[in-house]
Formats: structure tokens, C-alpha cells, sequence
């Protein structure tokens, strides 16, 4: 058992280091008046701070959960030590040589677990990186950040440095400075083998991964040679100090100046926050083999008290895996009061390849034009629909319509909705902005469950029918509606009297005809020669209309449509056959005017001048057009 700590031992370490230097270490702290401090409470959610500190007296106090004490009751509840432990560690910090009651003089094997596990990593980084710096071995590592743009003093700044290949080089060098067997396992240095511990990190790069306090807990090794069969990455397993869900890597390094700046980069990769930092970019940091989660936000949330211009930066590569990781951290983006943001960079690289290839200002300006976090989200889901037809949007709309329902702030909420309907090209903005105000109720209804499936499906297929070009589908289709009459008639005049419409008809495209049996018909005379053929060979026609239709119902529509009554009273004529063929067309040409201005309305959200231009021209051809068809007829066509 160890000894209890001299009590003027105790004493000593609470009056040497001041209280507010290591809150301060853990969380950003603001004048509060009188001499205190404040900020935001890292032993329960908050949004206003009501976490102050008294450095005059030496004490803390939430005024929202009630946890207070001196410097060493927060280090205990900060970092989950006991009391023998938290003194250990704060004397190790202020250079005081502890003395206990009983037991002597602070033998190594009086100290408390967590603290010999922190200084076994410390000791074994400290070797890592001699060896990196020294070792003939090493050399592979030193080439593999040499061609990454890191030279010896980055290596040493990050502390990284390199696992020899043998079995058990580090275990017996910790066992060689006093650590048992069972510490070393504990730490997760080494892992049982055949005959006993040994290396759990070997023939590798290795990153020392630290808590905010800026204690090594853990490690990132990264794979050096073919013959290695583990996994690219190997990190350091949960461990009594190393939770993978609770650590930044480099947030010792950035925690400053992300508290300073309100800024924090968040990137995917040990080398990515090298690169960031040594290209000015030090508010930079990046998960250790895990997607960014909520335990990860509260570490920021301290750093950056949550006032309004605070700023998280997502850098995420544009692969899918990349968006991927940008849309699981959408999903905590509520829990923020931060705005969120991505930032891509040409051609998909990241912030390291980026450094290789364009410098350090290429990455320093990587972070600024940024993206909305929220904006980016809505896009990856919009970008899966066809947004050129009413159902297309209508579908998209279904799925992006709650994810901006689920933000809380109700201005904010408004403002995306109103983006969303730009993004869909939706011209009524305010069926949109109704549409996610009634989920947010819904979800609110239900206890943040969100909507019932069966009212989410109704909005849509109420969005889709609204639509002038929406076509009816399945089985209550009626070809008889008036809707479909010109097409219809179009149909019958190019099956039974095709010398009317030939040669125009021809021209027409199937997608000019909204009954989906219609643009069949359509389809199987083009297949059997056009309208034209019906001119030049009328007893054929119909026959190979019919063996050119693709099966049975088409044949039967086929054969409908050739025998049904043209709807005239009197003889049909070329002027009553012109009509249809102009009616039918500018159907079409009204359609595609309303999916352009759709366009437009998507572009203007997207800033792309050369294809707003496009768009823009194509709208102006269109609309002069149907001008021509309405004031020329048939002659226009």
C-alpha cells in the first residue's frame, strides 16, 4: 500500500500551481468580474457558462451541477484520479519531491496506477522518438516523412518517432526502468504473447496521441512495411488513460489557439495536423481512429465557449468515405452552438498531400472558402435525386426536409428551408419552409421521434401531383383525362391519317408525350419506320407498328388508338392536325422553361457563372420558341 502524503507536501502543491493555470488547461476561461473566472462547466452540458474560478482563493464552483473544490479536486474529477494520484501528478508539474507518512521515500511502486501508466507512455515516447532520430532501422520511417514534406525538426516538434521490429525492445526497456509486467500489459504497450508480454507496436511510425492536459496516453502507429499484416493504422486500445472517443490528436498543440481565435480545423489524419501546423494552421486537429462523436464536441465546446462566432472546420477528403465522415458529423452538428463548416480541396487531396503539391499557403487557404457543414449535407442528399422531374424533387424533398426540421434554432431553420427550396429548384419556397415547420412539430409531437412515415410519404406525393408535368402513375393512370387528350389525338392522327403530321412528327420525342403507354406508342412507330413510312407504305404501317411494339399492352394501345374516333365533327384537316402537333410541343416546351427556371433557381445557390450563363441562354432560346409557336403555328415547327 502507498503511504499517505506528507500533509506540508500537500500543501506545498496546492499553494504552487495556480488554479486557473490548470482549469485553463482544460477549458477557455473569461474575466467574470471581481477577480474571477468563468466558463463553460466540463462536468455537465452547458450553454452559459456558470463554471467560475477564484484564483485569489484557489477554489472552483459550478453554480449549475454544484461540483467545487481546490486545484487538486479538479484534476481528480477532470481526469478521474484519486487524490494520491491528482497530487502526484500536479507536484510532477511544479517539481516537488513528495514525502509519505509511511512506507519512505516515494518508491515507484507507491504510486498510483494512472500515474504509472501515463509515465510509462511518457518513457516510451520519449524512446520512440530516440529511435526515429538515432536507429539505422529507422530509416524507412525518416524516408516516409521526408517524402510527405516533414523533415527532423517537425518529427521532433510532434514527437513522433518509430517501433523497431523486434518482439520486445520496448518491454524489456520498461522493464529495465522499473515497470512490472502486469504495467506494461495494463498500458497497452505490449500484449500477451506465446512466453509472455511483448510488443503491441512494431516496425512502425508512431504518433503520440495526449490529452488536453498534454499527458501521452496512447498511440497512433502507422504501417512501414509490406510484410506487416495489421491493419495500416493501429492504435492504441481502450485503456484506464486512453479512450479513443475522448482524445483529439494535437489538441495539446492547438487548444490555445483555438481558444484565442474561436477556430478549430478538424482533419482526418495524424499527418493532415502536421501539415496543417507547420503551414500556419494551428487550431487544427483530427480524431484517433474514430468518426468524430459527441464526447469529441464537449472537449471543443470548453475550448470554445460557444459564443456566436465560434467556427468548426470539417476537412474531409471528396471520396465517398470522406462524405461519409461529413454527414455522421452533421449529425452532432446541433449539439454545437459553433457554426460548422466543410472545406474540400482540389481534387479530393488532404491537407498533407495538399502541403506536398501547392504549399503551405494552399493549405492555409484551404480552410477559408468554406461550406456550411449543413449546406453540404443537404447537397449530398439532394445530388441522389433527379431533380428534373416533379417526383425527383418531391423525393429529395422527403429526405432532406426533416434533417432541417432537426435544427433547433427556428430563424436558422427558416433561412436553410428557404435554401433547400433553391436547391431543389421548388419556385414555392413557402410549401417548403411549411413542409419543414410541420416536421419540427411532428418530431416535437412525438418526442423528437420525428414524423409519422405515412404523413412524410403524403407531402410528397402532395408536392408531385401539384406539378404540371407530373405524370400519374400505376394503376389509377387515366388516359382519357384531358390532360392527355392532344396526345392522344396526336396519336390517332400519326397512326390513321400520318400524311397530316408527316414529316413534323417524326421529330417529336418521346419524352414530349407524359402518359408513360403514349410515349411507348410513340417509341414503337419510330421503331417501325416513323410516320413517314405511313405515307409511303399505308397497308404495312400498322402491322409493323405492332411488331415493333415492345409486348402486349403496347400492341393493344396500338391497336386502340388506330381504330378509336378522331374528336372532330367535321373532316379532318391539316389546320385541326397542325393544332395538335403544337399543342403537344409546346406542352413540352413549357415544361423544360419550368425545369430550367428550376435550374436557375438551384444555381443561384450554387455560384457556377459559366453555367448560370448556359442555363441562362438555353432559358432565352426556349422562351423565343414558344413565342414563335404561338404566333406561327404549325409553319413554326
Amino acid at each position: 500500500m502507498a503511504g499517505r502524503i506528507n500533509d506540508e507536501d500537500v500543501k506545498a502543491v496546492r499553494d504552487a500551481v495556480p488554479i486557473d493555470a490548470v482549469v485553463s488547461e482544460y477549458l477557455q476561461l473569461r474575466n467574470a468580474g471581481g477577480g474571477n473566472l468563468k466558463g463553460l462547466c466540463p462536468f455537465h452540458d452547458e450553454k452559459s457558462p456558470s463554471f467560475q474560478v477564484s484564483p485569489s482563493k484557489g477554489f472552483f464552483h459550478c453554480f449549475g451541477c454544484q461540483e467545487g473544490g481546490d486545484t487538486i479536486t479538479f484534476v481528480m474529477k477532470i481526469d478521474h484520479l484519486s487524490f494520491s494520484e491528482a497530487v502526484e501528478r500536479l507536484a510532477g508539474q511544479a517539481g516537488i519531491t513528495l514525502r509519505y507518512e509511511e512506507g519512505g521515500y516515494n518508491p515507484s511502486h507507491q504510486r498510483g496506477e494512472r500515474i504509472r501508466l501515463v509515465e510509462a507512455h511518457k518513457i516510451a515516447a520519449e524512446w520512440y522518438a530516440e529511435q526515429l532520430a538515432t536507429s539505422p532501422e529507422a530509416d524507412t520511417g525518416r524516408v516516409f516523412l521526408a517524402e510527405r514534406g516533414f523533415d527532423q525538426a517537425a518529427a521532433v516538434h510532434f514527437g513522433v518517432g518509430y517501433s523497431p521490429q523486434g518482439w520486445d525492445h520496448l518491454t524489456r526497456f520498461l522493464r529495465g526502468k522499473g515497470f512490472t509486467d502486469k504495467e506494461i500489459l495494463l498500458s497497452g504497450l505490449a500484449q500477451e504473447g506465446r512466453r509472455g508480454p511483448i510488443d503491441r507496436f512494431r516496425g512502425r511510425l508512431m504518433w503520440p496521441i495526449r490529452d488536453i492536459g498534454g499527458e501521452v496516453v496512447g498511440f497512433g502507429a502507422r504501417k512501414l512495411y509490406e510484410a506487416d499484416n495489421g491493419p495500416k493504422y493501429l492504435n492504441t486500445p481502450d485503456t484506464a488513460i486512453y479512450k479513443k472517443s475522448h482524445v483529439l490528436y494535437g489538441i495539446d498543440l492547438a487548444k490555445k489557439d483555438i481558444a484565442k481565435s474561436s477556430r478549430a480545423v478538424v482533419v482526418e489524419g495524424y499527418t493532415d495536423v502536421m501539415a496543417c501546423h507547420l503551414a500556419g494552421v494551428t487550431t487544427a486537429i483530427a480524431t484517433c481512429g474514430t468518426a468524430f462523436g459527441g464526447d469529441h464536441i464537449k472537449i471543443l465546446r470548453r475550448l470554445l465557449m460557444d459564443n456566436g462566432s465560434a467556427r468548426v472546420i470539417f476537412t474531409f477528403d471528396g471520396d465517398a468515405a470522406g462524405q461519409k465522415a461529413a454527414l455522421r458529423a452533421f449529425e452532432d452538428d446541433q449539439k454545437f452552438a459553433a457554426e460548422t463548416y466543410i472545406a474540400i480541396a482540389p481534387d479530393g487531396m488532404d491537407p498533407c498531400d495538399l502541403r506536398l503539391a501547392k504549399g503551405d499557403e494552399a493549405v492555409a487557404d484551404l480552410v477559408e472558402p468554406r461550406t456550411p457543414l449543413f449546406e453540404f449535407a443537404l447537397r449530398q442528399i439532394v445530388a441522389r435525386y433527379d431533380l428534373d422531374t416533379p417526383a425527383g424533387r418531391a423525393a429529395a424533398l422527403d429526405e432532406a426536409a426533416p434533417v432541417v426540421a432537426r435544427i433547433k434554432n427556428s430563424g436558422a431553420q427558416h433561412e436553410v428551408a428557404v435554401q433547400l427550396a433553391g436547391m431543389l429548384g421548388i419556385l414555392d419556397t413557402q410549401f417548403v419552409v411549411k413542409r419543414v415547420a410541420q416536421l419540427a412539430r411532428w418530431a416535437r409531437d412525438r418526442g423528437g421521434k420525428g414524423p409519422a412515415p405515412d404523413r412524410h410519404q403524403q407531402a410528397s406525393q402532395q408536392y408531385a401531383s401539384a406539378q404540371p408535368s407530373a405524370a400519374p402513375r400505376g394503376p389509377a393512370l387515366n388516359l382519357r383525362n384531358p390532360v392527355f387528350a392532344t396526345e392522344r389525338e396526336l396519336l390517332k392522327l400519326a397512326l390513321q391519317r400520318p400524311e397530316l403530321v408527316s414529316p413534323a412528327f417524326d421529330a417529336y420525342g418521346a419524352d414530349e408525350f407524359t402518359a408513360p403507354p403514349y410515349a411507348a406508342v410513340r417509341m414503337a412507330i419510330q421503331d417501325a419506320g416513323g410516320a413517314e413510312l405511313g405515307v409511303a407504305d399505308p397497308q404495312d404501317y400498322l402491322v409493323k407498328v405492332r411488331e415493333a411494339a415492345p409486348d402486349d399492352a403496347v400492341r393493344a394501345m396500338v391497336t386502340e388508338l388506330a381504330v378509336e374516333a378522331i374528336m372532330l365533327r367535321r373532316a379532318v384537316d391539316e389546320p385541326y392536325a397542325g393544332a395538335q402537333l403544337v399543342t403537344v410541343r409546346r406542352r413540352a416546351v413549357e415544361r423544360r422553361i419550368r425545369d430550367i427556371t428550376s435550374q436557375l433557381t438551384r444555381l443561384g445557390t450554387q455560384g457556377d457563372p459559366a453555367r448560370l450563363a448556359a442555363v441562362q441562354n438555353e432559358l432565352w432560346v426556349l422562351q423565343q420558341y414558344d413565342q414563335t409557336l404561338r404566333e406561327h403555328g404549325a409553319a413554326a415547327l
